[in-house]
C-alpha cells in the first residue's frame, strides 16, 4: 500500500529560514572582495601574487572539498557538519577581518573556504531531508536557488556599502550575526540526519579529488585572461588525469566516497550533466556584463554594482512559476526546455548590444538569469529527489562541483571568443597593452594625449562589444543545444515516490535529537 510522503509544517519552512542565513553569506563571499581591493592594498601592501591569492583562495578550496564534505556529512550527520562549517565559518571571518597581514588574511580566506564547503552541501541536504513531499521540496529548492544566485550579486554591493563607509574588515565582520544566529538556533530547529550504513570512509579519494578539482577550475578561470597559455593547459590536462583515476577509485573501490549507484538513480544523471550547462551560461555572461557597465559605460564600480541588482527582479519570480507549473502537471522536461529557450533568448538579445545600451544588456542579464534559475531550480529538485535520502550530502555536492565546474567553463570558452573578437578588432598599430585587454586599453588612452586616447578608447569599447556579442551568439547556441538534450534526455523522467518503510526510517533519522 502507497502512501503520500508526510508534510512539511511551520517547523521546517523555520528551518529553511535559518538555512538560507548561510547559503546566502557563502555565495556572497564569492564577490565580497571585489570593493575592499584597494582598502587591503594600502593597509596590507600585499604582492600582485598575495593578492591573486586573496582573491582565489576562498573559491579554489571551496570548489576542492565540495565532495569530500558532501561524504562526511552523510557519514557524520549533516546538521552536525553545518554547525561545524559555521563555527569554522564565523571564527575565519572574525581572523580575516582583523588581519594584520597579506598571509593572514590569505590563510583565514582558506579556512573560510573549508567553512562554505561544508556548508553549501549541508544546506542542500538538509532540504532534501526535511522536505519529502515533492511539491514542498520544489517549493523549497525554489526559494534555496533564488537565494544562492541573489547572494553572488548582493555579495558586491554590500562591499561597495560597507567600504566606502566603514573598513575593508568589515565585508567579514557581516558574517559573524548569522552565523551565531545559525549556531544557537541550528540545534533546536534543523533535524539531524545520516547515512545509517555509511561504511568506512576512503581516505584516499580525498587528495584525489582535489587534484582533480583545482587544476582544472585554476586553468579554465585563468584562460580568458591570458589565453592558451601552456601552463593552464598543462594544469588542465593534469586535473583531467587525476579526474580519471578518481572515477576509477569510486568503481572499484568497496566503500567509495562517490557511490557510483547515485549516477543509476532515475534522472540524477541528466540532471547533473544539464545542471552543469546551466552554470556554464551563467558565469559566461556575467564574464561579460560586468566588464561592460564598468569599463564600455564607464560607471563607477559600486554604481555596476547597483545597477547589476536590476535582473534580480525578475529572478525572484522564475523558480516559484517555474516549480507551480509543474505541480500543476506540465512535464518538467518542458519547464527545463523552455529555461533554456529563455536563457538563449537573453544572449540573443546580448547579442544586440551596441556601446551605450544599458537597458538592453540589463534586460538581458534579467531574462538570462531568470531562465537559468528555472533550469537550475527544477534540475537541482529532480537529482536530489532521484538521490537515495541517505545520500543527500553526496548528491548535493555533485551538483556543486558540477557548477563550480560548469561556471568555470563558461568564462573560459566564452572569455576565449570575446579575446579573440576583440583583439581581432583592434588596430593592428596599437600598443601591445591594448590590443590585450579592454582595461589594458583604456590604461593606455588615458596616457595618450589629445584625441589620439579618445579614438583609442572607442575603439577598444567597440572591439570589446564586438567581442561580448559574438559569446553571446556562442551562448546562445549552447542553451539551446541544451534545450534540445533536456527535451529528450528528461522525458517521461519523474521522481518516483518513497516507499512508507523508507519514509519511516528516514522519520526516524530525522528526529531532532539525531540518530
Amino acid at each position: 500500500m502507497t502512501t503520500n510522503p508526510p508534510r512539511a509544517g511551520r517547523r521546517e519552512w523555520t528551518a529553511l529560514t535559518v538555512l538560507m542565513l548561510p547559503l546566502l553569506l557563502v555565495s556572497m563571499d564569492v564577490s565580497v572582495l571585489y570593493f575592499a581591493v584597494p582598502e587591503i592594498s594600502a593597509d596590507l601592501d600585499p604582492t600582485g601574487t598575495q593578492q591573486l591569492w586573496i582573491f582565489d583562495i576562498y573559491g579554489f578550496v571551496l570548489a576542492g572539498l565540495l565532495m569530500t564534505m558532501g561524504a562526511v556529512g552523510d557519514r557524520i550527520g549533516r546538521r552536525r557538519l553545518l554547525l561545524v562549517g559555521a563555527a569554522a565559518f564565523g571564527a575565519a571571518s572574525l581572523l580575516a577581518a582583523y588581519a594584520h597581514t597579506a598571509e593572514t588574511l590569505i590563510a583565514a580566506r582558506a579556512v573560510l573556504g573549508i567553512g562554505g564547503a561544508t556548508l553549501m552541501p549541508s544546506t542542500m541536504a538538509l532540504v532534501r531531508t526535511m522536505f519529502t513531499d515533492p511539491s514542498q521540496r520544489a517549493k523549497a529548492i525554489g526559494l534555496w536557488s533564488g537565494v544562492m544566485t541573489a547572494g553572488i550579486a548582493l555579495g558586491s554591493v554590500m562591499s561597495g556599502v560597507l567600504v566606502e563607509h566603514f573598513w575593508w574588515g568589515s565585508v567579514f565582520l557581516v558574517n559573524l550575526p548569522a552565523m551565531a544566529l545559525l549556531l544557537i538556533l541550528g540545534p533546536l530547529l534543523l533535524p539531524e540526519s545520516r547515512n545509517p550504513s555509511p561504511g568506512r570512509f576512503d581516505l584516499l579519494s580525498v587528495p584525489l579529488s582535489m587534484a582533480a578539482v583545482l587544476p582544472v577550475v585554476y586553468g579554465l578561470k585563468e584562460l580568458p585572461s591570458e589565453g592558451w597559455n601552456v601552463r593552464y593547459v598543462v594544469s588542465i590536462t593534469v586535473g583531467l588525469l587525476f579526474a580519471a583515476l578518481f572515477v576509477h577509485r569510486q568503481r572499484t573501490s568497496s566503500s567509495p566516497m562517490i557511490s557510483p549507484a547515485l549516477f543509476r538513480g532515475h534522472g540524477f544523471t541528466p540532471a547533473l550533466v544539464l545542471n552543469t550547462v546551466s552554470a556554464f551560461g551563467m558565469m559566461g555572461s556575467a564574464y561579460f556584463s560586468t566588464q561592460y557597465l564598468q569599463s564600455v559605460l564607464g560607471k563607477s564600480a559600486l554604481e555596476a554594482a547597483l545597477w547589476s541588482l536590476v535582473p534580480s527582479l525578475l529572478i525572484g519570480v522564475a523558480a516559484p512559476v517555474a516549480a507551480q507549473l509543474v505541480q500543476r502537471g506540465v512535464e518538467r522536461a518542458y519547464v527545463v526546455t523552455a529555461g533554456f529557450a529563455t536563457a538563449a533568448v537573453g544572449y540573443a538579445l546580448m547579442a544586440l548590444a551596441g556601446t551605450d545600451s544599458l537597458w538592453l544588456v540589463l534586460t538581458a542579464c534579467a531574462v538570462l538569469a531568470a531562465g537559468i534559475v528555472i533550469v537550475m531550480s527544477q534540475l537541482t529538485d529532480l537529482a536530489l529527489g532521484s538521490a537515495p535520502v541517505e545520500k543527500a550530502g553526496s548528491a548535493s555536492s555533485l551538483l556543486e562541483t558540477g557548477t563550480e565546474f560548469g561556471g568555470a567553463m563558461g568564462m573560459a570558452a566564452l572569455g576565449s571568443i570575446g579575446t579573440a573578437v576583440y583583439r581581432h578588432g583592434m588596430p593592428s598599430d596599437a600598443p601591445a597593452p591594448a590590443q590585450e585587454t579592454l582595461g589594458g586599453a583604456l590604461a593606455v588612452a588615458a596616457e595618450l594625449p589629445g584625441r589620439a586616447g579618445d579614438v583609442l578608447a572607442t575603439a577598444a569599447r567597440e572591439a570589446f562589444t564586438d567581442g561580448m556579442r559574438g559569446a553571446a551568439l556562442a551562448g546562445a547556441l549552447v542553451l539551446l543545444a541544451a534545450a534540445g538534450l533536456a527535451a529528450r534526455g528528461l522525458r517521461h523522467i519523474r521522481v518516483r515516490p518513497e516507499a512508507p518503510t523508507e519514509n519511516a526510517e528516514q522519520a526516524d533519522r530525522l528526529s531532532p535529537s539525531g540518530a
